[in-house]
């Protein structure tokens, strides 16, 4: 399953794409730790990689995540992933969505058509009526991307999500889906 936008598609994420994504995690290491937990060296490499794709893919056969890879449609480069975790069924039936692309290639438009191809995924496919997102309040450009893409802001959650070894605020934003039937 392949979404192909103008500029970028976006894959469900396999076990041949783990070396790619293991250069691409090692690549941004010291960019991307200033918005994510602290992680074990082996998480940088093919192995924990693999393992990473693994697991993911066994959680969405149980439809709790679903991880995909953000590539170039004119190189198939992997310059970002994008996540939809935590699938919530029955009376809220809502995930949470996560992202993040290669330094290099911020500020070209590649991540909120990403996140529009999700989107669309997630409302058309999985029929899910919620999504949310949590961003660290001085993460201008991650705001961004999600309000281009039609996320609109409910509130500061205090103290959530430990980055670098600190509760950090996260700004709230969601998206519903407005063309689902009652």
């Amino acid at each position: 399953m392949k979404m192909t936008g103008n500029n970028i598609f976006v894959k469900i994420l396999e076990n041949s794409d783990a070396e790619a994504l293991a250069r691409l995690e090692s690549n941004n290491r010291d960019f991307i730790q200033q918005y994510t937990p602290l992680r074990d060296e082996s998480f940088y490499t093919v192995e924990g990689q693999l393992e990473k794709i693994r697991k993911a893919n066994e959680m969405k056969d149980q439809d709790l995540k679903y991880f995909f890879g953000i590539y170039l449609i004119e190189t198939n480069e992997l310059i970002g992933t994008i996540t939809l975790s935590e699938v919530v069924r029955d009376a809220l039936q809502y995930c949470f969505i996560g992202y993040y692309l290669d330094q290099n290639h911020n500020g070209k438009g590649y991540m909120t058509e990403a996140v529009r191809l999700v989107v669309s995924y997630a409302f058309d496919n999985l029929k899910l009526h919620r999504i949310e997102a949590g961003v660290m309040p001085h993460n201008i450009g991650s705001m961004r991307v999600l309000e281009k893409a039609g996320f609109h802001k409910e509130g500061i959650a205090k103290k959530n999500v430990k980055i670098n070894g600190r509760w950090e605020d996260h700004q709230v934003l969601a998206i519903i889906n407005d063309q689902e039937e009652n």
